[in-house]
């Protein structure tokens, strides 16, 4: 079901990027327009939702509000997690609107409707939320970037960690969409090098809210780790619910391969204690990621996530980039973020790679103790910094038509 949504995408936005449709508005009007596509109120809301908009719109304030003598405008709205959606919102924004930039917080198959849809159409398509490595693979554009992490990055240093403490044999919970595809995927890759195995897994559909099955298939498998490639609430619902059948009592490990700070809040610390997960931010990292966090705090009454962070990281560099090119032209814009790198609370020379991908240094962290944290959202603690270089896919192995 997942897979005919993927392919609907793909063909939805090939449909509306034909030639007969790819007429809008120009890039030239007056105004640099930024659309924010988002879940406001589902499964990723908490990580994304409201607080990338609110991202978005310091970053703006921060710049200065213009570019040059031209107003900066930022449009927002709900995808509702519908491929269908998050195209016709797209196409609404570039054809009728005047939007120049669409960074999402969405789930895969709409970010890499998105991605081909800026093949086409002149505009820059930045992947906040979004996890699968296609993006920058089979589905890579010109104008798109991918900024945040990716389902190469996630387990990078969270399989290999957990192989290394003695978790050798892993049964997968997964995801049911490219998503959770690509990050089981990788992080049996991950796994399998570092000399684990895996025994099996199952599919859940994306908004579970009843993992019982697929947790005691889990249980059964005999596995030492039980790797949980999910995200948002799904992951929320599958750890408590872990917890309840007495996974973590009966001596199996849980591994959350793409986590969130704002899942730890609503774990506690009680449950979350010992996690070990990868990020590309933790708020609490040094002085420049706190003094973000406590302006984003502000105004957002909580600590931002790694994608929210990551959301004003982006439009803060292709602001740079409209100002330094002199237009909002996507593609002149694209080769500027590329060639100039990342210094910032973020990240530290962060590279945008010709095939889109953003290197950046990764973090393994672990989920404090109720006794370690002296505060609410003291939370987790760096175990060790990985090198973008180390974190994501090499760019050789890349099958993205950009890379020469």
């Amino acid at each position: 079901m997942r897979k005919t949504m993927l392919m609907t995408a793909v063909a939805t936005a090939a449909l509306m990027a034909s030639p007969a449709l790819a007429e809008r508005q120009g890039a030239e009007d007056g105004q640099v327009t930024l659309g924010v596509l988002v879940d406001m109120s589902g499964l990723y809301s908490a990580h994304g939702g409201p607080g990338v908009v609110a991202a978005v719109e310091m970053a703006v304030a921060d710049f200065g509000g213009k570019v040059g003598d031209k107003p900066i405008v930022v449009k927002s709205a709900d995808y509702q997690h519908k491929v269908d959606v998050s195209l016709a919102t797209a196409n609404r924004w570039l054809d009728d609107e005047g939007v120049d930039m669409i960074i999402e917080s969405a789930d895969s198959a709409s970010a890499i409707g998105l991605f081909d849809l800026s093949k086409s159409k002149d505009f820059v398509a930045i992947g906040a939320g979004s996890a699968s490595t296609m993006l920058t693979n089979d589905h890579c554009s010109p104008t798109g970037i991918h900024y945040v992490y990716d389902t190469w990055m996630l387990p990078a240093g969270t399989g290999s960690a957990i192989v290394n403490e003695g978790g050798d044999t892993w049964y997968f919970i997964t995801a049911d969409y490219a998503f959770g595809h690509s990050l089981e995927a990788n992080t049996t890759k991950f796994v399998e090098s570092a000399g684990g195995k895996v025994l099996g897994g199952v599919r859940a559909p994306l908004n579970t809210t009843d993992f019982s099955s697929y947790l005691l298939q889990a249980q059964a498998s005999g596995a030492k780790v039980v790797g949980l490639a999910n995200a948002g609430s799904d992951f929320v619902n599958s750890m408590k619910q872990a917890g309840e059948f007495g996974l973590v009592a009966g001596g199996q490990q849980l591994a959350g391969m793409l986590v969130f700070i704002n899942d730890v809040k609503a774990l506690g610390l009680q449950t979350a204690k010992g996690l070990t997960f990868t990020v590309s931010y933790y708020w609490d990292r040094d002085d420049e990621s706190r003094a973000f966090a406590d302006r984003f705090y502000e105004k957002v009454n909580q600590r931002p996530s790694m994608v929210q962070a990551g959301a004003y990281s982006a439009t803060m560099h292709y602001l740079k980039a409209v100002e330094a090119v002199g237009s909002e032209d996507a593609k002149a814009v694209t080769d500027w973020m590329k060639a100039n790198p990342v210094n910032d609370f973020f990240a530290k020379n962060g590279v945008i790679r010709e095939d889109g991908r953003m290197v950046l240094d990764a973090y393994l962290v672990q989920a404090k103790s109720p006794e370690e944290s002296n505060g609410d959202w003291d939370l987790m603690k760096v175990v060790r910094t990985i090198p973008g270089k180390e974190a994501f896919m090499p760019i050789e192995d890349s099958t993205c038509d950009l890379v020469k």
